[in-house]
Formats: structure tokens, C-alpha cells, sequence
């Protein structure tokens, strides 16, 4: 049994669980873990105080100390050589006429190490782009390809409801998203309402997608049949929290009505 948390390393990559190592942290704190290949920084986003039990090769690696002022120097410095790195990367991308978009870039903690996130529609083969930047700057190099969802995680900004987007404020993972999560909430099927900045299904449709359907699973569907006050007509809009059925009874007649199962049919 021990002590382990969850961390996202560095600024823009995984979150990864680690041993504690008896280190004296709380959620939110920077701290400096050991790794296979290294040193690296990161935010602790999980409680500490819970015991699990995990399998040593199921970890990352672990805590050494929480994060100095000296290593919040050298993490503040690693930022601005980060961002001269990502305008080498990108001249470079451009001589080349290589089709990917670069999207941020992060030095490792020990600086043994310098990630680039990239966009592209395909696969690219940068395996020259990788020797050159090895020659400029001296260290490994590492290429990552990311998708849509990833760069709206790593840029940020605010979705429609005015808050920070989800995937980059708290979100840990992304969860499966579908057209069907929209269709059971009765969500209009229109890409500017349903979609987030990344141009995907907003991630908020799967939080309330289990109770809809949950509570829309007596209900009748647009289209079905449905008999009020004896008159028989067409089910044309279904509000599935407060239960109210929009009723075409033909002639120009709509009536809405709170759904009795008696009158179905």
C-alpha cells in the first residue's frame, strides 16, 4: 500500500500517477518528479491524502520535493526559452514547406528535452525537421502529433457559456463524445450549437447525457403518434425534463400536453 497521486506533467502533456514518496504536497501544488529519462515538473491535480495500491510499473515515477523558488525560476526560464525554440521550429517548417501547424513548445524540466505539439491532417515525415532542430539546439527532440480536441486543451479560451473551456481548466482526460449524446437531450443538430471551439461535440454534452436518457426513456419520440382529449395527432417536439409534449393534431392545431403513458398511441 502507498501513496500515490496524479500529475500532469509539464504544462501541456499527460496526467500521470506517481508515487508520493512521503513528500509533503497538497492538490495544485508544483512539484519536481523523477522519471525514466529524467527530471521533470508538474501540477498535482489529484487529493493526497487517499492510499491505493498500484503496481510500481504502473507509475510514472515519483515525487522528490515540491518546487523551489529556485525551481520556479528555472520553470519561468524554461517558458521563454520555450517560446524562442517554437519560432526556430516554426521558420524551419516553413523553409521546409512541411504541412503541419505548430502548436506550442515545452522544455523538460532537466532542459534534456524539447517537445513540439504539432496539428496535421496526415502523417508527416519531419525526420529531417528532427536532426536539424537536434543540431540548433543540442538536446533530444520530440515531434507530437495532437488533434483538435488537444489543441483546444493546450491554447485555451472560453466556450459560448462565457466560462474557460472545459478540457483546459479541469478536465483530466477526454471522454468518447457522439451525435447520439445530442439527439437523446433533443438538441437541435445544428454544428454552431453542438460544436465547441475545436470544432468537435462540446464536451458538456456527455454530462447530463445518462439522466436524459434515463428520463427520456418512456417518452414518446418526435413523430410517434399520440392521442389527447380523443383527438389522435403527431408528436412534433418532446421537453424531456419537464415532460411536455408538443402535439400536431392537424388542421393548425398544436396543443402541448404533459405526457401520460395511458394516453399513448
Amino acid at each position: 500500500m502507498g501513496r500515490v497521486v496524479q500529475a500532469q506533467i509539464g504544462t501541456y502533456r499527460n496526467i500521470e500517477a506517481f508515487d508520493l514518496n512521503n513528500i509533503e504536497c497538497n492538490r495544485d501544488d508544483v512539484v519536481i518528479m523523477e522519471v525514466d529519462r529524467g527530471y521533470e515538473y508538474g501540477k498535482v491535480v489529484s487529493d493526497v491524502k487517499g492510499v491505493c495500491e498500484t503496481k510500481a510499473e504502473n507509475l510514472s515515477g515519483k515525487i522528490i520535493r515540491k518546487a523551489t523558488d529556485g525551481d520556479l525560476k528555472q520553470i519561468e526560464n524554461n517558458a521563454m526559452k520555450a517560446k524562442d525554440a517554437f519560432q526556430a521550429c516554426l521558420r524551419k517548417i516553413n523553409e521546409r514547406k512541411i504541412d503541419m501547424q505548430l502548436i506550442k513548445a515545452e522544455y523538460t524540466f532537466d532542459n534534456s528535452k524539447i517537445i513540439f505539439f504539432f496539428l496535421a491532417e496526415g502523417r508527416v515525415d519531419f525526420r529531417n525537421l528532427v536532426k536539424e532542430l537536434a543540431r540548433i539546439f543540442r538536446v533530444r527532440i520530440e515531434l507530437k502529433q495532437i488533434g483538435v480536441r488537444d489543441k483546444a486543451k493546450i491554447v485555451s479560451g472560453y466556450g459560448v457559456c462565457g466560462r474557460e473551456l472545459c478540457c483546459s481548466s479541469y478536465m483530466k482526460d477526454f471522454h468518447p463524445l457522439s451525435i447520439k449524446m445530442a439527439k437523446e437531450q433533443g438538441l437541435p443538430l445544428n454544428p454552431s450549437r453542438i460544436s465547441g471551439v475545436c470544432g468537435r461535440i462540446k464536451c458538456c454534452m456527455a454530462y447530463e447525457f445518462e439522466v436524459y436518457k434515463e428520463f427520456a426513456r418512456n417518452l414518446p419520440r418526435v413523430g410517434d403518434k399520440f392521442t389527447v382529449d380523443n383527438e389522435k395527432g403527431r408528436v412534433i417536439d418532446v421537453n424531456i425534463l419537464k415532460r411536455i409534449l408538443t402535439i400536431d393534431l392537424g388542421e393548425g392545431k398544436i396543443v402541448r400536453t404533459v405526457y401520460d403513458k395511458a394516453n399513448a398511441g
